[in-house]
């Protein structure tokens, strides 16, 4: 028995030995960790400094030479402008403005919409008293659903818009219409447009044709950059004759642009906007007009059968 309890008494002792090199061993690892962190703290700090003081150097060095490579490949220069991008962009040969209304009607109420608008809008159209022309009308087809668009032309520009809206606001018949649509529709906004002086003028066309309403949403300040890319990429676009028209805004939501295409269908339409990239040039068009989009929609749409645009 006293030898048993030797024997349990040195095994304790070298237990609590072992025991103690364990965590003495583990103390002098943490140890050394905090050190070499600490060290590379110091480290990562001396390199952090030396790496700001040398793009302090650099960006002085940079800022001292204003005519450098790299300044000319990440500044773009802005020459200053002294007339507003509607004159230099719209057609000078006319004063037309146009104004294209989006209205949101209630799905129940989308047959009785187009016929009410087949039965009023081609009297104000074909009124000699009103100085406006009905571009085109059409429901969307894909994109925003239960949508009518309405595209008008004035000629005159901002006075024959107020000369036809005064005239309007005396025509009972007329007033009686818009009462009545109001009630179809859930929401409406419209846009005052200028034309593009370099696309195809919307003249009235045969069908049948849907048509593609791409609008775009720049970055302000791009709108020139957008004309003078477009001016050159739009006779990529010709050859099956689906440029219909191209427009910018004026009043309403600023910055977007609208293209208006012509196709005989949905398969016409993707085999003429691919046949577009095997033209040399048509590429280099969407590389730079692209990063001056913010937001971008389409519009698939079908003519009413009064709209001149068939």
């Amino acid at each position: 028995v006293t030898r048993r309890r030797g024997e349990c008494h040195l095994h304790s002792k070298m237990a609590a030995r072992v025991l103690g090199n364990i965590v003495a061993a583990a103390r002098r690892a943490t140890a050394r960790a905090q050190g070499e962190g600490r060290a590379l703290a110091a480290v990562a700090a001396k390199s952090s400094t030396a790496a700001i003081t040398t793009r302090a150097l650099s960006a002085t060095s940079y800022n001292s030479r204003e005519d450098s490579w790299f300044k000319s490949l990440f500044v773009r220069k802005v020459d200053p402008r002294k007339d507003a991008h509607s004159n230099l962009l719209s057609k000078k040969e006319t004063s037309s403005l146009y104004k294209i209304q989006f209205h949101n009607v209630k799905p129940e109420c989308l047959e009785a919409y187009n016929k009410l608008c087949i039965e009023v809008l081609p009297k104000v159209h074909q009124d000699e008293n009103y100085p406006c022309e009905l571009v085109g009308t059409w429901n969307t087809w894909y994109g925003e659903q239960d949508q009518s668009v309405h595209l008008w032309k004035y000629s005159g520009g901002y006075p024959t818009l107020t000369e036809v809206m005064s005239k309007l606001r005396q025509n009972k018949e007329f007033m009686e219409f818009r009462k009545e649509r109001g009630r179809m529709l859930l929401s409406r906004k419209n846009q005052l447009l200028l034309e593009f002086s370099f696309w195809n003028e919307p003249v009235p066309r045969p069908g049948p044709n849907i048509y593609e309403l791409r609008s775009y949403q720049l970055r302000p300040g791009t709108m020139i950059e957008w004309g003078n890319n477009w001016a050159r990429a739009i006779r990529y676009r010709q050859e099956n004759n689906e440029a219909v028209g191209g427009f910018f805004s004026q009043i309403g939501e600023l910055y977007t642009v609208h293209h208006l295409w012509a196709y005989k269908d949905l398969q016409s339409r993707d085999e003429t906007r691919n046949s577009a990239w095997q033209k040399p040039g048509w590429d280099e068009c969407v590389y730079y007009t692209v990063p001056l989009i913010q937001r971008m929609d389409s519009r698939i749409m079908i003519p009413l059968k009064i709209s001149p645009l068939q």
